[in-house]
């Protein structure tokens, strides 16, 4: 074929299509549950960096402790310092609901691993029912694994049963943790004020919280409130902070990015609302998540919080399914 005898607009046709061809191999070429990954180790080192005793807990993704060989993931097990799971006994596919046999056995087989491998197990169950609460907290102590009986799925609730496996002791390893509360939206409480005096009148041993209430991070001084517990003992406070999605109602979200949208940014994510599937493997995106002033880590660390707790590590899923 002779190049120089077509038409620009057949030229530009080719053109476009090779570009794309090559742009789809390298996308087809991408390892995203390394990526991933890698992810994660380059915040905990970040974090650690500062913090030496900074807590780095990925939530869901759970086959990211194993490599494509099934072989463990030496350096992702040494960036983190527990793993956190949903729906393992109850809440998937339904609330209230035990999660089906299938699901469970391959959920536990592979926290059984990370614990053999010295990583506390943080589970949240969905459920309401009072025998459900009951059976979730026996079925995860049996375990050995940590748990939170959660009565709602928006985890705007503190519950007024009492803490199971409440203590006074004194925790401020994640390895000492016998309990812990999960609390992220705020919309039962009117002022900050409130929250914190509801949640200082707690004894639970670990608290996860989001960084921000109604657009504004907690200061140092407030969490560190919050770091005794009712009981005088002491307690952890680690902070929520999904890196696998970008939420449109987050300080760094642009005000263009609803129409000009940022190439990483992929799709909303249809089940969530105001949440989007992202290629977070991209550079800019983390620029957002750590390693400057006003990202989202850096912001964690200021306010004093003991740790992160991250989310959508299952991203992969997403990607892989794609592909």
């Amino acid at each position: 074929m002779n190049l120089l005898r077509l038409s620009p607009l057949i030229l530009s046709c080719l053109l476009f299509c090779c570009q794309k061809i090559a742009a789809q191999e390298l996308e087809d070429a991408i390892d995203y549950r390394q990526q991933m990954r890698s992810f994660v180790i380059e915040i905990s080192e970040a974090a650690k960096a500062e913090n030496s005793n900074f807590i780095v807990v990925p939530q869901n993704g759970i086959e990211l402790i194993l490599n494509t060989n099934k072989l463990p993931a030496i350096d992702y097990l040494d960036a983190i310092d527990a793993v956190g799971q949903e729906d393992l006994f109850y809440g998937y596919p339904e609330f209230d609901k035990l999660t089906p046999s299938a699901d469970n056995i391959y959920l536990k087989k592979h926290l059984d691993f990370a614990k053999t491998n010295y990583k506390k197990i943080l589970v949240t169950d969905y459920c309401l029912a009072p025998e459900a609460i009951k059976h979730s907290y026996n079925l995860n102590e049996e375990k050995n694994y940590i748990s939170f009986a959660a009565p709602r799925r928006e985890l705007n609730l503190i519950p007024s049963s009492s803490i199971y496996n409440e203590n006074k002791a004194d925790i401020n390893n994640i390895s000492e943790v016998k309990n812990f509360l999960y609390l992220l939206n705020y919309n039962e409480y009117s002022t900050k004020k409130e929250l914190i005096s509801e949640l200082a009148f707690t004894n639970y041993d670990l608290i996860i919280l989001d960084l921000f209430f109604n657009e504004k991070t907690f200061t140092s001084d407030e969490i560190q409130k919050l770091k005794k517990k009712k009981n005088g003992g002491d307690r952890l406070v680690i902070a929520y902070m999904s890196i696998g999605e970008a939420e449109d109602y987050r300080y760094y979200w642009g005000d263009t990015w609803h129409t000009e949208s940022p190439t990483w940014l992929v799709e909303e994510n249809p089940h969530w609302k105001g949440n989007f599937k992202i290629a977070y493997w991209n550079a800019d995106w983390k620029k957002l998540i750590y390693g400057n002033e006003d990202s989202y880590l850096n912001k964690i660390i200021n306010s004093g919080f003991d740790g992160v707790y991250l989310d959508i590590i299952d991203a992969f899923q997403y990607f892989e399914a794609k592909k």
